[in-house]
């Protein structure tokens, strides 16, 4: 699969979606232990026109997680992303002992 280049060096495998890349983008652009909140990607993808991005946002985290590239957090701990109820973080993703 091509490598499409996106925003300070991040490497993304066949990237299309926008709001996939402003996750990995904003990720990128903090600590390798930060996380970010759906809501900084919908601003950041809107502008004053955020919110209805938000379930596009968290759908775009959706389909990273399936693909390896980041976790969904409640708490601190990943959750399960079909079924999300409540406030999430989105980080990179973390290799767990049970993922080797």
């Amino acid at each position: 699969m091509p490598l499409a280049e996106g925003r300070k060096g991040v490497q993304t495998a066949g990237m299309d979606d926008p709001l996939e890349r402003t996750i990995l983008d904003l990720l990128a652009s903090r600590a390798p232990t930060s996380s970010i909140c759906p809501s900084d990607a919908a601003k950041a993808a809107g502008g004053d026109d955020w919110r209805p991005l938000m379930e596009p946002v968290r759908e775009a985290a959706r389909r990273l997680v399936a693909r390896g590239e980041v976790d969904i957090t409640q708490g601190g701990e990943p959750v399960d992303p079909s079924d999300l109820h409540g406030p999430i973080r989105i980080r990179r993703h973390r290799h767990r002992p049970a993922d080797t």
